[in-house]
């Protein structure tokens, strides 16, 4: 007697069930508009820097980009079991904690990390593990939303300067670099910001995510696929560099000057980009057909519960995100008022040092707002040091320490600065150790060394996340929040003399730090 194997059929939903399913289905929607409303500030706030920087512009693709992956996977998603996830309210409580503290220090880029990766707990926390999980790619690829990359830049440059070096030297062209400024005989060229490749950077990995998705069906070969799209841009914007240096050196600085630098670079990325798809393609894996046996079948006994529980999930969503905004206004609204702005004014140095008058075209650092400053030349007959402190009696939005500006410095003339951040560098000044961040101003005709820290009720640090702390918990505990950025240069010719600029700005700030701290202190006191 032989008995015919049973067929699996797809499992069908009734109608309890997709009334279930809509029910939760608005909920999610409910609880992401509530948390994007709540949290409108950080949504703003990344809108404005994708609509003003180009590097940044993809953001607005990104969200259409992850829903459409996300509905790609609907008949994926229509055979798992929706069961709201109570857990998925810790870490989305401990998420909102630190956008709160991120809002208070004025930390953009962390408050609208959280504000993402608390709409990802949002979903986990309504339609539960197996459906978040089902579409975490989706999920995780919002994260490419959020502007961050700036911190990239200093090491872009570095690289993307070495290997024009090694690529001239390569085709046995003779070039002198100092920091990321190249010296060749037909010319001059520099490595600036736009020349970092970050834009291609993100992109890549914008564009290579979602092909690795599409075209591949194991982690691995996704993984490996996104790693080279990240370090492909990198390669080919340091070979893209050289290539416009070598047609400018091999055209007599006729070619690749203007415009056409900017055509050639995007032409050069846009093969580079195809070749990247086109090999990329050759490992393709071949889509299975959907086997709903892989997938669990919703049963009635693992249906999702009821309306009253898919409320109750919703409205402890909506009630935890309320929480940190409601307490950003109360801390703000509570906060000790500003004190009365001081003059900040420091004492004269001593012998052997003399103070001289700031001269037209010097150069000071931008910060926001109107800040107090202070700034003067000194001389001790050998060697002349630039000082400046700039004191703010509060920090507020666009008025702050460390607002989002250029920290490249310009000169009062027509001069324009280009900085090389060397690291931080530590110095024994006023009895104690000092960490300092260390960096090379270059404009065409001068090139100073220049050191600056910050300083915030009597606390000295070189690190504007530490700085970031301080301030968040002065805000937390309502107590003074002036602070000051304290800034030293001096000039210097070739990389041999750096080491006396520095033995010289130890000299100066040891004999202006009791000056330098009574001057912040009686500022604030008054």
């Amino acid at each position: 007697m032989s008995s015919k194997p049973a067929c699996a059929e797809p499992h069908r939903h009734s109608d309890v069930d997709v009334a279930d399913r809509q029910q939760t289905a608005v909920a999610l929607l409910v609880s992401i508009s509530a948390l994007l409303l709540l949290c409108h500030a950080s949504a703003l706030s990344m809108v404005e820097v994708w609509r003003r920087s180009a590097t940044f512009a993809h953001g607005f693709v990104i969200v259409p980009i992850a829903c459409w992956l996300a509905w790609r996977q609907r008949h994926q998603l229509a055979l798992l079991p929706l069961r709201p996830a109570p857990l998925a309210l810790l870490p989305l409580a401990l998420l909102g904690m630190v956008w709160l503290l991120a809002r208070l220090a004025h930390v953009q880029v962390l408050h609208q990390l959280c504000l993402v990766l608390m709409l990802i707990m949002t979903v986990v926390a309504v339609m539960g593990i197996a459906w978040s999980r089902a579409i975490a790619f989706p999920l995780f690829y919002l994260l490419l939303a959020v502007p961050f990359g700036e911190v990239l830049i200093a090491p872009l440059i570095d690289f993307t300067t070495s290997c024009c070096v090694w690529i001239l030297r390569l085709f046995a062209i003779p070039v002198f670099r100092e920091n990321n400024h190249l010296t060749l005989p037909t010319g001059n060229w520099s490595v600036v910001e736009a020349c970092s490749g970050l834009r291609y950077l993100i992109a890549s990995l914008a564009l290579g995510a979602v092909y690795a998705f599409i075209t591949y069906r194991s982690w691995q070969r996704r993984a490996v696929f996104i790693a080279i799209s990240l370090l492909l841009p990198i390669i080919a914007n340091g070979m893209r560099a050289a290539m416009i240096i070598l047609i400018g050196h091999w055209s007599d600085m006729t070619l690749a000057i203007g415009i056409d630098h900017l055509v050639y670079g995007s032409l050069f990325f846009g093969i580079v980009t195809a070749v990247l798809f086109w090999c990329g393609g050759r490992w393709r894996e071949v889509e299975e057909g959907a086997a709903p046996l892989s997938l669990p079948v919703v049963h009635s006994a693992n249906r999702i519960a009821g309306k009253y529980g898919v409320l109750a999930i919703t409205s402890a969503v909506i009630a935890l995100t309320a929480i940190w905004p409601s307490a950003e206004r109360l801390l703000t609204a509570l906060q000790a008022p500003a004190m009365a702005a001081g003059t900040l004014q420091l004492a004269a140095p001593p012998a052997p040092w003399r103070t001289a008058p700031m001269q037209a075209g010097d150069w000071q650092a931008l910060h926001l707002g109107t800040p107090q400053r202070w700034s003067a030349n000194f001389h001790d007959g050998r060697r002349s040091i630039s000082l400046q402190l700039t004191w703010y009696v509060s920090q507020q939005k666009d008025a702050e320490l460390l607002a989002p500006v250029p920290r490249i410095t310009t000169a009062t003339g027509q001069q324009r600065w280009h900085e090389t951040p060397l690291g931080q560098h530590q110095a024994y000044i006023g009895g104690k150790l000092l960490s300092v961040r260390e960096s090379v101003e270059q404009s065409a005709s001068v090139k100073l060394l220049v050191w600056r820290w910050y300083r915030q009720q009597g606390s000295d640090t070189a690190s504007p996340v530490w700085l970031k702390l301080m301030l968040a918990r002065s805000k937390l505990l309502g107590v003074d929040q002036s602070a000051a950025e304290i800034v030293v240069a001096t000039a210097y010719d070739e990389e041999h003399e750096r080491p006396a600029a520095r033995q010289a700005m130890t000299a100066l700030l040891d004999a202006m730090w009791p000056a330098i701290a009574q001057g912040l202190h009686d500022a604030g006191a008054r």
